[in-house]
């Protein structure tokens, strides 16, 4: 297999083929600027995605049906020479030369153990509903209120994501968040505020659907990772952030129903 400096892991069910054909194109533009491997997770029964993930060139493995969290640690397990890792759900999407972008970032600041850039939320339809980019603000939120380092705009150094293990596969959700919060013991982030990513928004996303309980595993987490002599009160700012989180949650949707409608006045037109 050739060189590649960057591991793509995208785990997928097999069931959203036409968005997964739509992810798979982006992933192989990257490759215009990027030295990559895909892995592609799935499971036995997805004939048609793994048909699919084949034709792209990726690696094939087969999904350990233990949760989210252990499918991506079985991809980061075919790891050979790469140097970095990068996360795409089969919804979602690169943005032209975003895994170059994080990767210039990482090799500029070779302390930096994470990069992470903006991300477009957008419809099914692929319409831009609006645009994530905190950039340092991101991190200074990280521990204490609503995780704006996008996992699908993210590269990490590998060795520093499996010095801590990979993900923790308890976690369904925040194990981005939780994998984020321990790695800033090993390094600095770095980040650009251009857009490098795109994450889908709709009702079938994990995280939109479970966004209460989503919001709650991601408390646990950070709870865990405060100092102990904080963490019985750190109720204190999460029930607002959990209410200000869900808020932007619903300003979002409503901004993608009101794209939906326009498109389908004018179809009707």
């Amino acid at each position: 297999m050739p060189h590649a400096d960057v591991l793509v892991i995208l785990p997928t069910l097999g069931d959203r083929i036409d968005m997964l054909a739509v992810t798979l194109k982006t992933v192989a533009e990257q490759r215009l600027t990027t030295k990559l491997t895909l892995v592609v997770v799935l499971p036995a029964a997805a004939h048609t995605a793994r048909a699919m993930a084949v034709e792209a060139g990726a690696v094939v493995v087969d999904d350990p049906k233990t949760g989210i969290s252990d499918a991506i640690n079985c991809g980061l397990a075919q790891r050979t020479d790469e140097q970095y890792y990068a996360w795409i759900g089969d919804d979602d999407l690169f943005r032209p030369g975003g895994l170059a972008k994080l990767q210039g970032l990482l090799e500029a600041n070779p302390k930096a153990v994470l990069a992470y850039g903006g991300c477009d939320y957008i419809d099914p339809q692929g319409a831009t509903i609006a645009t994530s980019n905190a950039g340092r603000l991101a991190q200074i939120l990280l521990p204490w209120g609503p995780d704006l380092i996008p996992h699908p705009g993210t590269m990490i150094r590998l060795d520093a994501l499996q010095g801590i293990g990979g993900f923790d596969p308890k976690l369904k959700y925040a194990m981005d968040l939780d994998a984020f919060l321990t790695l800033r013991s090993a390094g600095s982030f770095a980040y650009t505020r251009e857009t490098v990513s795109a994450f889908r928004w709709h009702p079938d996303s994990l995280t939109v659907a479970g966004r209460l309980n989503s919001s709650l595993e991601a408390e646990s987490v950070k709870r865990r990772h405060l100092p102990k002599v904080l963490q019985p009160i750190s109720p204190l700012w999460h029930l607002p952030w959990r209410w200000a989180s869900a808020y932007a949650a619903k300003r979002v949707s409503h901004q993608a129903r009101k794209i939906a409608a326009s498109a389908a006045s004018v179809g009707v037109e």
